[in-house]
């Protein structure tokens, strides 16, 4: 069974930082892309991040450009999304989503068949 495991979301304040993992189980990384989403309340869920297999190719989404950094633990068989300079609007849950092959040209949802149950960041003074 295909299971995504994300952890390491909580209450930060602006400014501050969290450091997400998104662990696979029952399959291997090495073959595919990996993105973290996000769902801020009341709004669409977005993409925000992606690294490829074995991190040959990263992309970034606008907010995320500058603060946020993705990297693959291969032997871990686990995905980090870093997040730095925390502002309230980057209050959302985060998923990590996998898709086989994925090269991380896009972040369509559609693209990703495996999901995770999403951690919460809550960015507050």
């Amino acid at each position: 069974q295909l299971q995504l495991v994300e952890s390491g979301g909580g209450l930060v304040r602006p400014g501050g930082y969290l450091s997400l993992s998104c662990a696979a189980y029952g399959f291997t990384l090495d073959n595919y892309g990996v993105a973290w989403f996000r769902q801020a309340p009341g709004k669409e869920r977005e993409g925000v991040s992606c690294i490829s297999m074995r991190g040959g190719n990263f992309k970034y989404a606008g907010p995320a450009k500058g603060r946020f950094t993705i990297s693959i633990d291969n032997a871990k068989n686990t995905v980090y999304l870093i997040l730095n300079s925390l502002k309230p609007e980057d209050t959302a849950v985060y998923y990590c989503a996998a898709g086989y092959r994925h090269t991380c040209n896009s972040l369509l949802e559609s693209d990703f068949g495996s999901w995770g149950q999403g951690t919460r960041v809550t960015v507050s003074s």
